[in-house]
């Protein structure tokens, strides 16, 4: 499995995923947000639209993250903090680890741009998205919960859960504190190469770069790819 940037050719592929990955959990097929969920090209083009593909290339699941100062950022607040949506993966595909791959590229890119958290928000029917966020640390921020849709009497009812996850750790290219400043160097060179340290536990990583990219296993807390 490859987590990357997805391709204009695969933007019309990419919303179909995410529509039916969102159907797959409920959703209603007259909700609105349908539409929004189908235009992947539009939020491409304003966020980082990720994708997992399998060695065929076959789309897996796919999730857009929203840096700092995004439109799409929801409920970031600030130039430290960064945040992800849609993470969507078909029924079909889950519990063969393809969203924890996606929500850790989110983390991998919130810490590379020196954030400070990572938030999300997501709807109460969507418990196994919960419980994957909690396994990876994502904490309740219920002061945050919003009301998507507060003009539609319908929907009045309905709110947004929303987590935060701290991005304190270590820096991933030198094992130093994240949050002791004098990083920058390290998020320049981390453009060009692989991470170095377990960002979590600042264990060394065993890494592996291929022509298609690189994989980074720590012993504790997995792997990640890119």
């Amino acid at each position: 499995m490859e987590i990357r940037t997805a391709r204009p050719a695969e933007y019309d592929a990419v919303g179909e995923l995410t529509v039916r990955a969102y159907l797959d959990d409920g959703m209603s097929a007259a909700s609105p947000y349908l539409a929004e969920l189908r235009d992947a090209a539009t939020r491409a083009a304003e966020t980082e639209l990720l994708v997992a593909v399998d060695d065929g290339g076959a789309l897996l699941g796919t999730v857009t993250f929203t840096p700092p100062g995004s439109g799409f950022g929801e409920i970031t607040k600030g130039p430290d903090e960064a945040g992800f949506r849609m993470l969507a993966v078909p029924s079909t595909r889950r519990r063969q680890g393809v969203g924890g791959a996606l929500v850790r590229a989110c983390v991998d890119r919130a810490r590379a741009a020196g954030c400070a958290r990572l938030r999300l928000s997501s709807a109460p029917t969507m418990a196994p998205a919960h419980r994957l966020y909690e396994r990876l640390g994502f904490a309740r921020t219920p002061e945050l919960d919003w009301p998507p849709y507060p003009d539609l009497p319908r929907e009045a009812d309905f709110v947004l859960l929303t987590y935060a996850l701290e991005l304190g750790g270590y820096c991933d290219r030198c094992g130093e504190p994240a949050g002791a400043g004098g990083h920058e160097g390290c998020r320049r060179a981390r453009a060009l190469e692989p991470p170095r340290y377990c960002p979590d536990c600042r264990r060394r990583l065993v890494v592996q770069v291929t022509p298609a990219g690189w994989t980074a296993r720590c012993v504790e807390h997995g792997v990640t790819a890119g």
